[in-house]
């Protein structure tokens, strides 16, 4: 008797995500995908939209003249980015199962799995405020001019000014930025959608990034380019980008992780 219990107890739990391979313009197809979700739901997407633009635009104001600490918030405003998107990917799944574009039900989505969602967001939480530590330090040691403002600091980075603060600054940047891409890729989707543990879902999706290096390149590359566009614009093109990059990522999910019990397609399958 206590063998069967067992049996059937193991089989409850959630097994370890089976992930795909994907070819290098899958991300393409994510974001056309992300495109089809904008439009079907654009009312709840552009409310997350005006959240991140308004987040964003609030940073730089408060740091107008002390930009040493807006490139940090900044960066970790990104580094949250996949914390802060839960909704849009609930958006996504809702769409995908027929239900109603309703936002409502989008702002408490974190309670399907609080406690693995909070130990996520305390993992990024704690690469935040590291990151945000070693940008001032960077910028204490390397910066050799007086600090400047938005503008100043903008044009530097045009004219290549203070070249060796730049190279320490976003070598450093990049490394941080790897580790969340890494550790984010699919994780929040899958305890959203599975009930996943935090450890296991970041495991999955570092996985997901060893398995698929090419597609996860371009997919790096069209986030970081639609959050550049979305920042020159003064935070206003944000309002539209990062709902569709919020959307496409619940689809690099969809195609990067095989459902349960189902063997993955081919390579490039669309």
């Amino acid at each position: 008797m206590s063998q069967q219990n067992d049996t059937g107890t193991a089989a409850e739990e959630p097994v370890f995500p089976t992930v795909r391979e994907v070819d290098a313009g899958a991300p393409l197809r994510w974001i056309g995908r992300g495109i089809d979700d904008f439009r079907a739901c654009p009312i709840p997407s552009l409310f997350y939209g005006f959240c991140f633009a308004a987040m964003g635009l609030l940073v730089t104001m408060v740091f107008e003249h002390a930009y040493e600490y807006t490139a940090a918030m900044t960066s970790g405003f990104l580094l949250l980015g996949p914390f802060l998107a839960m909704g849009l990917y609930e958006i996504s799944r809702r769409r995908e199962e027929g239900q109603d574009c309703a936002l409502l039900p989008t702002l408490t989505v974190w309670r399907r799995n609080a406690g693995n969602i909070g130990i996520f967001a305390v993992v990024l939480g704690v690469v935040f405020l590291v990151w945000a530590r070693a940008s001032l330090v960077i910028f204490a040691l390397f910066y050799t001019n007086e600090l400047p403002n938005l503008s100043g600091f903008l044009n530097q980075l045009v004219t290549l000014e203070n070249l060796e603060f730049l190279l320490v600054y976003f070598s450093v940047g990049l490394l941080f930025a790897c580790i969340v891409f890494a550790a984010s890729v699919i994780s929040v989707p899958l305890m959203l959608d599975r009930n996943q543990d935090a450890i296991t879902s970041m495991l999955a999706s570092i996985g997901a990034l060893a398995r698929n290096p090419g597609a996860m390149i371009v997919w790096a590359s069209i986030i970081v380019i639609l959050t550049i566009i979305g920042f020159l614009s003064f935070h206003l093109g944000l309002v539209v980008l990062m709902p569709l990059v919020g959307h496409a990522s619940w689809h690099a999910y969809r195609d990067l992780v095989a459902p349960t019990g189902d063997a993955p397609p081919p390579t490039g399958a669309p």
